[in-house]
Formats: C-alpha cells, structure tokens, sequence
C-alpha cells in the first residue's frame, strides 16, 4: 500500500523530533537541531548506485557521508537536514553531510475518469496550507494539506488529475478521498506529485493551477511552473516510504 508520513496538527506545529525516522546510525554528535528539516529535495539515484539531492531547478548537493541512496533505485521526494562541508563536489553545486532524510509519498499525476471522479478519487475537503514545502519545482508539485483524520489504520486516497481541457494545459486538481473517516483531530500531510504528463512548457515559466474542494467550498491558487530540466537522474521509478497514518 502506498503511504505516507502525516503529521499530527493539534498544536499546529508541523515537524517534531517524534516524529520522523532518520535513515543514519546515532552518534555522539547528534542533536535536536538534526532534527528540524532544512529543505525538501529530490533524491536522485544514478548508474553506479550513487546519488545526489536536487535541491531546486538548479542547485544540486552531493552527499559526502553516504555513499548509496537509503531509497534504492526509486526517485523520491524528501524532507532533509543537511550542512555544507568543505570537500570536493565532484561537478556537483555543494557537498554536503546528511544529518537526517525522509522519504514523503511522491506519485505521479492520474487520469481524469470524468463522471468518475468522486466514485474512484473522491470528494471530501482538504485545505491546502500556505507553506516552504507547498511548491512547484524540479518538475513537481509538493502539497501540504489539511484535513481530519479520525482512524490512523485506515488509508486515505490522494491524487492529482490533469485538466483534459487543451485550452488549459495545465491546470490540475487535487482529489481526496477518505473512505469515509471523515470525523476526528485535524492532521497533515505532504505529497509530491510528479509533472512529467504536462505539456513541456519548452523553457518558459508558466502559471500552472491548482484547484481543491476545500471545507469552505472549492478554492484554486497558482504556482510558477517550468518543465524540469535534464539531469543525471534515474528515472527508473517514484518510490513511496510507510509512515505513521495511511494514505494512498
């Protein structure tokens, strides 16, 4: 089951040092600061089972401390605490030491089903929430959303549909669907959605769409948007992490 890390909201704060896991061994030298993200990346895996970190269009970091990716092959997107460290970076912008990385779901765009869309993809309201990690870059859409969450064993479904309208090529649609575990505390969460099934905008920066049922009724807002640009990456696959409560 595809899931991914959602994080409680009942004191609105978003990251806590519960919540995460780090992919690397503790040591002496670790602390709480470790623990708060510093940037959302791309976790690119390449030929020789290596990898680099995408940190926006065109900053790249190459990590020093680990040598192959703690995803596999899979591209991902993901929450990181990193600092810079004076060593080579191999034709890379920085190299830099991994403190702590999570995985967040990241899931490429699905097909619009027309007078389908509530059967299979849902209806039910999220807010959308104005935030560092709500963002369009390296060709993908990151979202945190809002919404309630009463039973953390059963999975919610989210998605993003393509407009199929040719007169807007890229307007897209968040779609969520609770399987009727609509009642409970308020909770986050984050998903990355993968661009690669728009129009390549040849270049240019474009305002792409985003529209949502929200708990106030429907709600749009638009981000800068550019085709992602050609790196050394693997794009064998979008690889997903489990996490505390469920979602699709």
């Amino acid at each position: 089951m595809k899931t991914l890390r959602l994080f409680l909201m009942a004191t609105g704060v978003l990251f806590t040092s519960l919540t995460f896991q780090s992919c690397l061994d503790d040591n002496d030298d670790y602390h709480y600061g470790y623990m708060i993200p510093n940037a959302l990346v791309t976790v690119k895996p390449v030929s020789d089972n290596s990898f680099f970190l995408q940190l926006d269009d065109t900053t790249t970091l190459l990590p020093a401390n680990i040598t192959s990716s703690p995803f596999g092959n899979k591209e991902v997107r993901a929450l990181v605490n990193f600092s810079e460290v004076n060593e080579p970076s191999e034709g890379y912008s920085k190299a830099v030491h991994i403190n702590w990385i999570d995985s967040i779901l990241t899931k490429q765009t699905a097909p619009d089903l027309g007078v389908d869309n509530d059967s299979v993809y849902g209806a039910d309201p999220v807010e959308m929430i104005k935030d560092w990690v709500t963002i369009a870059e390296d060709g993908y859409l990151t979202l945190r959303f809002r919404t309630l969450w009463g039973d953390r064993n059963k999975a919610h479904f989210v998605n993003l549909l393509v407009n199929q309208d040719p007169a807007n090529p890229y307007e897209v649609e968040f779609r969520h669907n609770a399987y009727g575990d609509v009642y409970g505390a308020e909770g986050d969460g984050l998903v990355a959605f993968k661009l690669d099934s728009l129009p390549d905008t040849q270049g240019k920066t474009v305002k792409l769409k985003l529209k949502w049922k929200s708990f106030s009724g429907e709600k749009s807002a638009e981000f800068d948007y550019c085709t992602r640009k050609s790196t050394p990456s693997n794009k064998s696959g979008i690889g997903e992490e489990r996490s505390v409560l469920n979602l699709k």
